[in-house]
């Protein structure tokens, strides 16, 4: 018998244009999906749902952005869904090929306070170009949970739909801190289950 859904969350997807974040939002909400476009706008974003472990998440996929502060009218949107929803989860989608280049938008993200997950799609992608990425560091370095997927073909999917109750917003004292090297790597995030490829237990 299925669990009684007695919860509910909002779920944004947010990173740069490119990062995969339509096919990861087909794997985790399936088909039924809508597409509206946002009020006054032409920009289209779109929403779907997923229910995991009695909880109903509506996740909407937010229009790509490299940065909050607005220059042009999808980000001017990206921004606006992020004031409306300020303790929504946040999805932080990075190419794990151009880790780098999302990082501007994900410390946006960040300092916002809201609770993120940091998601490196495209793994698969990286793999092929023997990009190496240390997932379990950079966890331990931003103190969110951080998982990695290929999106196009389904891993690390499950893993993901597991871990979005384990959302939570990180400490920014504490990431310069430990990125200036002044204090030990956090480890307490280190035996999520499937986060950063570790598949401890919880």
């Amino acid at each position: 018998m299925s669990k009684k859904h007695t919860n509910t969350r909002t779920v944004l997807m947010v990173g740069n244009p490119n990062v995969g974040k339509s096919a990861l939002f087909n794997r985790l909400t399936g088909s039924e999906a809508v597409v509206s476009n946002y009020p006054g706008t032409t920009v289209d974003f779109t929403k779907g749902t997923l229910v995991e472990d009695g909880t109903t998440y509506e996740i909407i996929d937010v229009p790509g952005a490299y940065s909050l502060e607005p220059r042009d009218a999808a980000e001017e949107v990206a921004a606006q869904i992020l004031n409306k929803y300020p303790k929504a989860v946040v999805l932080l989608v990075l190419d794990a090929t151009r880790l780098e280049r999302g990082l501007y938008l994900g410390f946006e993200v960040i300092e916002r306070g809201a609770p993120v997950i940091v998601v490196l799609n495209m793994m698969d992608a990286a793999r092929a170009k023997s990009i190496k990425v240390d997932a379990r560091r950079l966890q331990n370095l931003l103190g969110v949970p951080v998982v990695q997927t290929s999106a196009t073909v389904g891993e690390g999917i499950k893993d993901l739909a597991r871990m979005l109750r384990k959302a939570q917003p990180a400490d920014i004292d504490g990431i310069v801190t430990r990125a200036n090297g002044s204090s030990p790597e956090t480890t307490r995030m280190s035996k999520c289950a499937g986060c950063a490829g570790c598949r401890g237990s919880d």
